[in-house]
């Protein structure tokens, strides 16, 4: 398993890097021991091209594996007076995703899973999921979270070809859930998945 899904405990070695979200500059401080430590991961790039931010701007709206807060902290910079939620197990992420948010000048709730309400439902869930924990981790990670969402919300998944996005699609459909492609590009599959 990858280091950055869990909390490190070797040196930070923080770093800067630039990254335009939704048509916004952004600066984001990164770090060793956490995803994609040093530039905006080009499948999270991927899904933020090709998913819009909710017209509303409203609702709750959840970021699966945060990691620094790319998603979080675009959608919260989108949409001002939503609910933006982080979620991951690294806490060194959490710690970024909230300094990244206040350097931002928004607004993101950053938690472990076990920290959010059992209650909570959430409009949106945005994320580029942590495929390398094992195909059965994965599935019971997207099993929780997806059962989360409202009757009429979406969830926007960005997934390498070559990790097994099309089985996850199949699986998804497999398991009741609506899941279509909405784009391929640069290597990786974008599903919205949504209550059938």
């Amino acid at each position: 398993m990858s280091h950055y899904f869990e909390t490190p405990t070797g040196d930070e070695n923080r770093r800067e890097f630039g990254a335009t979200i939704f048509g916004r500059e952004f600066r984001f401080t990164s770090a060793d021991g956490v995803f994609s430590g040093s530039r905006l991961d080009p499948g999270t790039a991927v899904l933020l091209r090709s998913v819009d931010p909710p017209a509303a701007s409203t609702g709750r709206l959840l970021d699966l594996g945060c990691g620094i807060g790319p998603i979080a902290v675009g959608l919260a910079a989108a949409c001002p007076q939503a609910h933006i939620t982080g979620i991951d197990v690294n806490d060194r992420a959490l710690e970024l995703t909230r300094l990244n948010a206040v350097n931002a000048g928004v607004e993101v709730t950053a938690l472990r899973p076990e920290d959010v309400p059992t209650e909570a439902t959430f409009d949106e869930i945005w994320s580029n999921p942590p495929i390398r924990i094992g195909k059965a981790a994965l599935h019971e990670l997207l099993a929780t979270w997806l059962a989360r969402l409202t009757p009429d919300g979406r969830a926007y998944l960005v997934v390498g070809r070559n990790l097994g996005a099309d089985s996850l699609q199949t699986w998804l459909t497999d398991q009741g859930w609506s899941a279509s492609r909405l784009t391929s590009a640069k290597g990786f599959r974008v599903l919205a998945v949504a209550p059938a």
